[in-house]
C-alpha cells in the first residue's frame, strides 16, 4: 500500500497535469512543466507514471470521475409539464454535469483531437452511465409520442456535443458578433430555444 506521502505526491501530479493539459493539450505540455507546477522533480513523475501518455490518461480519468448528475435536475426532466420543457431541462442537466468545469471541457476537446479513437474506451467508461440515465428520463416522452425521435440517446449525445464544444465556437464568433452575451447567457438562450421547438 502506498504511503500517505506517495499518495499526496501522486495527487499533486494528477492535479497539476489535469490543469496544464487542459491549457495546452498533450503536445503543448511537458512533464517538466507538470513537475514544476507540482513542486517535484521530473523523475518523480516517471516513478508514478511510466509514460507521459499514462499520466495524460490518468489526469483525464480523474477529471471524468468528478462528473455528477444532479438529482434535482433529473427530477425536473421527469416532472416537466411537456416534452418541450423536458428537452430544455435535459440540456440544463447536461450543462450542469459537464459545462460548469471549463478545464474538463478543454481537456475533452484536446483529447478528442490528440487521442482520437484511443479516447473512446475511457469516455464510454465514464460517460455511458450519464447518457443512459438521462436517456431513460427522456424515453417516456418518446414512448407517449410527444418527442418525435427514434432514440433518446441521440438527443442526449447531441446536447453533450453542444455543451462540450460550445465555448470554443463561441470564442471564435464573440468578437465578430458583439451582440452575443456571456457563455452563461447563451446557454440560457439555447435552453429557451429548445423549449420553443415543436
Amino acid at each position: 500500500m502506498p504511503s500517505r506521502q506517495a499518495a499526496d505526491t501522486r495527487q499533486r501530479i494528477i492535479d497539476s497535469a489535469a490543469h496544464l493539459f487542459s491549457q495546452g493539450g498533450y503536445k503543448g505540455t511537458s512533464t517538466r512543466d507538470i513537475a514544476q507546477a507540482a513542486k517535484i522533480n521530473e523523475a518523480t513523475i516517471f516513478r508514478h507514471y511510466r509514460h507521459k501518455r499514462d499520466l495524460y490518461l490518468a489526469a483525464l480519468e480523474a477529471e471524468l470521475q468528478k462528473v455528477r448528475l444532479r438529482g434535482d435536475l433529473l427530477a425536473e426532466v421527469a416532472d416537466a409539464p411537456d416534452a418541450r420543457a423536458a428537452l430544455a431541462n435535459t440540456y440544463t442537466l447536461i450543462k450542469s454535469a459537464l459545462g460548469e468545469d471549463r478545464g474538463l471541457l478543454r481537456l475533452l476537446q484536446f483529447s478528442s483531437l490528440e487521442l482520437g479513437k484511443e479516447l473512446d474506451p475511457l469516455l464510454r467508461k465514464h460517460l455511458r452511465e450519464l447518457v443512459e440515465v438521462i436517456a431513460g428520463y427522456l424515453q417516456p416522452w418518446i414512448d407517449n409520442g410527444q418527442l418525435q425521435c427514434a432514440n433518446a440517446k441521440v438527443v442526449v449525445l447531441t446536447f453533450v456535443a453542444i455543451v462540450v464544444n460550445y465555448n470554443s465556437v463561441f470564442s471564435v464568433f464573440s468578437d465578430v458578433m458583439p451582440g452575443l452575451a456571456t457563455t452563461l447567457d447563451v446557454h440560457a438562450d439555447v435552453s429557451r430555444a429548445i423549449a420553443l421547438q415543436s
